[in-house]
């Protein structure tokens, strides 16, 4: 067979009813204490709600009242974390799909480089940042480095002509001899 547990007694379980009964008369004593909180006027009592506290068929709303209450200090001093949210549920018709957009701060972020790499292009392309005027001085310098390249070449031919022609001449001036 099975021992029992290790302190060597057997387990006991609470029913259901004594559960709710437990419940009942805790939300009772509640009521009794806010009753007290809120003038003394529940004192006296109402029979009515006495009633209705026993009836478990109200049981609804004792359970919104016993949810409400809290604990410790948190009815004493009114706490408000700014870091505690609360989430809301929205339906679907409550939704606002043509309202602005916000943006989270690494989109933003995003969107400005882009729009600031967009002004530079345009402002390089018009010749108006530093680099685009080096980059302008540099060709400048290059153009005229091979303009002149081209023009030592040009004038280095024109002496090769020059001189095969000045070498023909002489030979049919000697072959005329």
């Amino acid at each position: 067979g099975r021992k029992g547990g290790h302190k060597g007694r057997a387990r006991q379980y609470t029913s259901p009813e004594e559960i709710d009964a437990q419940l009942q008369a805790e939300k009772q004593k509640a009521r009794e204490e806010e009753e007290q909180e809120e003038g003394g006027e529940g004192a006296t009592g109402d029979p009515k709600k006495e009633r209705k506290s026993l009836d478990s068929d109200e049981s609804d709303e004792d359970d919104e009242d016993y949810q409400q209450k809290r604990k410790g200090v948190e009815g004493l001093i009114d706490i408000e974390n700014p870091n505690r949210v609360i989430q809301t549920t929205k339906k679907v018709t409550q939704l606002d799909l043509d309202g602005p957009k916000e943006l989270s701060r690494r989109e933003r972020e995003e969107i400005e480089k882009q729009k600031a790499k967009e002004r530079y292009m345009k402002m390089h392309l018009a010749g108006k940042t530093e680099q685009a005027k080096a980059d302008l001085a540099r060709l400048a310098i290059i153009r005229k480095q091979r303009e002149e390249a081209a023009r030592k070449k040009e004038e280095e031919r024109k002496a090769k002509d020059e001189a095969a022609m000045a070498g023909k001449r002489l030979q049919s001036l000697s072959l005329n001899k």
